[in-house]
């Protein structure tokens, strides 16, 4: 790893734990990400942070996930990050079950392996906390039986 990666690696620790702390799972390599994916049963449901370095994910979308993801009565039975920019080989192989154009910060929930609900960049950066908290919660209530 050169100096750079090391640096990094570093910086984006806290960051990372910031989740995985919280019972997410940490997704780090492509085998990890297959692992996960093909551990979800028909009826499982899987909510994906895909965390970033940027300020609307230390902001926004890592605090927003985590109330959302303790405090909602209606909870997914998995949780799991894949870092962006860290990760890189991980974060694609995950990409190759989301039906979206990539996007960090970003949230994935799948309904089995079939992605339900997808929330990009786009609509987490420059909003209301309580807004993306609301529009997540929404989204388990909809899609989580």
């Amino acid at each position: 790893m050169n100096p750079y990666e090391e640096y990094m690696k570093e910086v984006a620790k806290p960051m990372r734990e910031e989740l995985t702390n919280r019972e997410f799972k940490d997704l780090t390599t492509p085998d990890t990400v297959d692992e996960f994916m093909n551990s979800l049963e028909e009826d499982d449901t899987a909510f994906v942070v895909i965390n970033s370095v940027c300020g609307c994910a230390a902001g926004l979308a890592r605090p927003a996930a985590v109330t959302v993801a303790e405090q909602n009565p209606i909870k997914p039975t998995h949780k799991a990050t894949v870092f962006a920019g860290q990760d890189r080989e991980a974060t694609e192989k995950l990409r190759e079950f989301i039906s979206e154009p990539p996007s960090s910060p970003s949230y994935a929930l799948f309904k089995g392996r079939e992605l339900v609900h997808f929330m990009p960049r786009e609509q987490i950066e420059g909003r209301d906390i309580n807004d993306i908290m609301m529009d997540l919660k929404e989204s388990f209530d909809q899609n989580i039986s």
